[in-house]
């Protein structure tokens, strides 16, 4: 008998979050990195959502400036099996416009796995996935244990936004994607089995 699933075979659908909307960020130069990882895994089909994109206000109000930042965003999170978070360090911990868009979402999280990459100086940004931990775990979501961190992210990529030293960084992508899939298909298919209740 065949028992094979969807859970099994099908892709995830993996929203890879842009996490920084700072004037001159370097965020877009690691998410480049990432997605060709993210295109090239065989269990991951990827989205983008870049939180400079929506202007989303901070009132928290369900406003229609709010609904109307939030139709493109909010399905894209909907739909996905899986998350990527990149984030850099600010003040020892992630972006308030990150904050903000995970806020304005709950359902969106809830039973899904979560992977973290942080880029910054010494640190590498690892204050910053620390406490984006707690933040999800809140919201019923599963952070995977390993992550990717650029510290002096700026003097490890070329200026043709190429890594300089892909080694560690790439095996180390490999892992956390590797995890993410595993997590990914198991809570797909637990979800199909039963739903989530909490």
């Amino acid at each position: 008998m065949d028992t094979e699933t969807r859970s099994d075979t099908a892709p995830l659908s993996v929203t890879l979050i842009v996490g920084s909307n700072r004037h001159g960020r370097f965020g877009p130069v690691v998410a480049d990195w990432l997605l060709e990882h993210l295109r090239a895994h065989p269990g991951l089909d990827p989205e983008v959502v870049d939180v400079a994109a929506p202007e989303l206000p901070t009132t928290m109000a369900p406003t229609a400036e709010a609904r109307a930042a939030l139709a493109e965003v909010t399905p894209k999170l909907a739909a996905a099996d899986a998350f990527v978070v990149l984030t850099p360090e600010y003040n020892h911990s992630f972006p308030a416009g990150l904050k903000n868009l995970i806020d304005w979402h709950y359902h969106e999280w809830r039973a899904k796995p979560v992977a973290l990459v942080s880029y910054g100086g010494l640190s590498g940004g690892l204050r910053a996935t620390e406490h984006l931990r707690q933040v999800f775990a809140e919201l019923h979501a599963v952070t995977v244990r390993d992550t990717v961190s650029f510290h002096n992210a700026g003097g490890s990529f070329d200026d043709g936004g190429r890594l300089k030293d892909p080694s560690a960084p790439d095996a180390a992508a490999k892992t956390m994607l590797d995890q993410l899939v595993w997590w990914g298909r198991a809570l797909r298919e637990a979800k199909e089995r039963r739903p989530y209740a909490a």
